[in-house]
């Protein structure tokens, strides 16, 4: 998957369009499915039964298709709640994509996307009790957020500078899924953001080289 480093590019890699294309061409679709001229909301209700997280189906009930159990692990980050939903996931997607692409390439970036989705879907089963849909780009979002920390991380140790930065990023993030949470009134997969952020910072450490310590300043 590591393919070397290469300056990040000014512009969002077409992969990333690509993957922000289809999430936002489904959520156009399901958003103007659901007004009542087009019938209501049975579009958006099927791509949920068929396409969403349902940790319930890996535990006691029957899938709706034979390949729902394995297959939903990477739907849902396709589907979203609604569009301002999508809106906040892709513009955190196309932000924090570039150096990713720039140091996996774009299959790899694919390969990473749908890796640290599974990682949210798994940490969503793992630790909610919520008995309904799981939706949304926000786990491979936070494995974004997870890659670029363990790289800022991974800079900072190799050149003997503070970690401070570091670590008020990651404060920063836990106090934003409690604001976030507390403002949805408890309806946020934080478990799904957790699960994204430890399996983007454990994948970036396994494809990125160890860097040599070298002394210089870094702000």
């Amino acid at each position: 998957m590591n393919r070397g480093f290469s300056p990040a590019p000014d512009r969002p890699a077409p992969v990333v369009l690509g993957i922000v294309g289809i999430c936002t061409l489904l959520e156009l679709a399901l958003t103007l499915a659901g007004t009542p001229t087009l019938g209501g909301d049975g579009l958006r209700r099927t791509a949920l039964i068929y396409g969403a997280f349902w940790p319930r189906v890996i535990d006691s009930w029957a899938p709706a298709w034979p390949g729902q159990p394995a297959a939903m692990f990477f739907t849902y980050a396709f589907l979203h709640g609604g569009v301002m939903h999508l809106l906040f996931n892709m513009l955190i997607l196309v932000h924090l994509s570039r150096e990713t692409v720039a140091r996996v390439g774009q299959q790899g970036f694919v390969l990473f996307y749908l890796l640290t989705a599974a990682g949210g879907a798994l940490g969503f089963w793992l630790l909610s009790t919520a008995p309904g849909p799981m939706v949304g780009a926000s786990g491979a979002v936070f494995g974004l957020f997870g890659a670029t920390q363990y790289w800022d991380y991974q800079r900072r140790r190799a050149a003997g500078a503070s970690l401070r930065p570091f670590w008020n990023l990651l404060i920063g993030l836990i106090l934003m899924n409690v604001a976030l949470f507390a403002l949805f009134g408890g309806y946020l997969a934080w478990q799904a953001h957790l699960g994204g952020y430890v399996a983007g910072f454990v994948i970036a450490r396994i494809v990125t080289p160890t860097l040599r310590h070298r002394r210089r300043d870094f702000h």
